[in-house]
């Protein structure tokens, strides 16, 4: 789930790391209900991870099946 093949481009990357950077940041606000402040580090978190790892589970299921032709053509 962690690890795998990069999945996106360099741009996608970007997107994801900008957008998860700046919920993050969004989480510095105080709020009347500190989950709130939990949840969007943690979301904003995982967005950047994903940008900088360059994989996205979720991208890799909804293309799934391109990933198994490529394995297919390779032997």
């Amino acid at each position: 789930m962690m690890d795998g093949e990069p999945n996106l481009s360099t741009v996608e990357r970007g997107a994801y790391m900008l957008a998860g950077l700046g919920l993050a940041a969004a989480a510095a606000k105080p709020r009347p209900n500190p989950l709130l402040n939990i949840l969007a580090l943690a979301g904003g978190s995982y967005l950047a991870w994903r940008g900088y790892v360059g994989n996205c589970p979720v991208k890799a299921a909804l293309m799934g099946s391109h990933d198994q032709d490529r394995i297919a053509h390779h032997g």
